[in-house]
């Protein structure tokens, strides 16, 4: 006489296991003795798991593996088959392998019939191997979440251009040595930019990364101001060291006036534009991140002494006069601008806040290039932008609100610097053997010198 086994708990569809039964042939019934003993193992497991405080399934949901008969299983058509005990812990709790654990998960969207351990799709890579990783298994197609794998080749193959550029050059070889000498713990790595002007260098100051900025040995001995502008920049970051402006900007690592050697911080990041007028402007958020930035250094007041007037204006003005650029009215409107605005109270300013001076990093707007920081007639910074923003219209239309929201002294202000930097655009742009891209460039700077002019003829009339 058969009964049907009513201790033995559901096994959970996900997982099909072996039968703990004795099967008759052709039956689905358990034997009498063979029920029996499964009922006193089944009880034994259900009291075991009460006193360890593990609570019994129910409805097939998934449950921690109950306990094996220490006899063996036996399969449906064979002898009993003996099962070695279980590898222990270091720590006494059972060690559960992943081939264990592995059919209980299941991605989501993975079709019911796909079994385990088979290739996984490619847009599905990411996703199982994010669920190994919470989980602690070793799912299929774990593939690697971004180039840390091939980080190390990387930084030689970066190391062995530098070494390259340093053999080719002589001048990347004593920048390498001038910062070393400031900065003995630097390795440099990576060969950022080589001009005429400036060396940079990118490397690590123990764990730190760094960027050594150095000026070329042509530059530094050449009477053109870039060596006097160096030492201002390194006297910048030093007056930023004993007080923080509100904004973003590297940390000094080390310095050098007498060689004209810097070394920063390496903030993350990307610059907002690569070329000094962008032909692609920056999305209006990263436009307006910018201008956030800038119009925060602007209400800040360095300490007193540590920064002067850098721009001699009535100088300027005779200058661009001479050249041509400016006309006799234009000068003359100009001058008496310059008059009413005169007794205005001075406005620090960052004093070439291109968009390729701002490093676009996760924490917000980098400041770069203090060479010009220092007092300016007031939206000095903002006349910059104007100037390089052609594309953007919404930014223009921004900066110029901005500049007229202070009252007419700062608006007079703003277009005096306006003008004086489009033609500064215009000196440095107008090259007679220049390409067509930078005709046009000097076509649209020229066309936005006749806007300043009008706009400055009517300040003129309002006064």
């Amino acid at each position: 006489m058969y009964v049907k086994n009513a201790a033995t708990p559901p096994l959970s569809p996900s997982r099909p296991g072996p039968r703990n039964d004795r099967q008759g042939p052709g039956t689905g019934r358990t034997a009498p003795g063979a029920a029996s003993a499964a009922a006193s193992a089944a009880a034994s497991a259900a009291a075991s798991a009460s006193a360890e405080g593990v609570a019994p399934a129910h409805g097939g949901l998934l449950r921690a593996p109950a306990a094996r008969p220490s006899g063996g299983l036996r399969s449906p058509a064979g002898p009993q088959v003996p099962v070695p005990p279980p590898a222990q812990h270091p720590y006494g709790a059972p060690r559960l392998s992943p081939q264990r654990l592995q059919p209980q998960i299941r991605p989501h969207g993975q079709p019911h019939g796909q079994q385990h351990g088979q290739p996984q799709l490619q847009q599905r890579g990411r996703q199982t191997a994010a669920i190994g990783q919470v989980v602690g298994v070793a799912t299929a197609r774990a593939r690697p979440l971004g180039p840390a794998a091939t980080r190390p080749e990387v930084a030689r193959r970066e190391a062995a251009r530098l070494e390259a550029a340093a053999e080719r050059s002589p001048a990347v070889r004593q920048a390498v040595q001038a910062v070393r000498r400031i900065c003995p713990a630097f390795v440099p790595r990576q060969l950022l930019r080589e001009n005429a002007t400036h060396i940079l260098i990118g490397g690590s100051a123990g764990r730190t990364p760094v960027v050594a900025k150095c000026l070329a040995e042509p530059a530094r001995l050449a009477d053109d101001g870039a060596a006097e502008r160096f030492r201002h920049e390194i006297a910048a970051y030093r007056a930023f060291v004993r007080r923080r402006p509100p904004v973003r900007l590297s940390k000094l690592v080390a310095a050098d006036t007498e060689r004209c050697v810097l070394v920063l911080e390496r903030v993350p990041g990307r610059p907002a534009a690569l070329e000094r007028h962008p032909a692609n402007a920056p999305t209006p958020g990263e436009v307006r991140a910018v201008l956030g930035s800038v119009r925060a250094l602007n209400l800040w007041q360095p300490p007193s002494g540590q920064f002067e007037m850098m721009l001699d204006y009535p100088a300027e003005i005779a200058r661009f006069h001479a050249l041509g650029l400016l006309t006799d009215r234009d000068a003359g409107d100009l001058r008496q601008l310059l008059h009413g605005v005169a007794q205005s109270q001075p406005q620090f300013c960052h004093g070439d806040a291109l968009l390729c001076n701002a490093l676009l990093a996760p924490s917000g707007p980098v400041l770069m290039d203090w060479e010009r920081a220092g007092w300016y007639l007031p939206g000095y910074d903002l006349a910059v932008l104007w100037a390089v923003l052609a594309g953007d219209t919404a930014a223009r239309r921004q900066i110029s609100q901005l500049a007229q929201a202070s009252g007419t002294v700062q608006r007079d202000a703003f277009l005096v610097n306006l003008l004086l930097v489009l033609m500064r655009e215009i000196r440095m742009h107008d090259d007679p053997a220049a390409g067509e891209e930078q005709r046009i460039l000097l076509r649209r700077l020229q066309e936005d010198a006749a806007l300043a002019r009008k706009a400055i003829r009517a300040a003129v009339g309002t006064r």
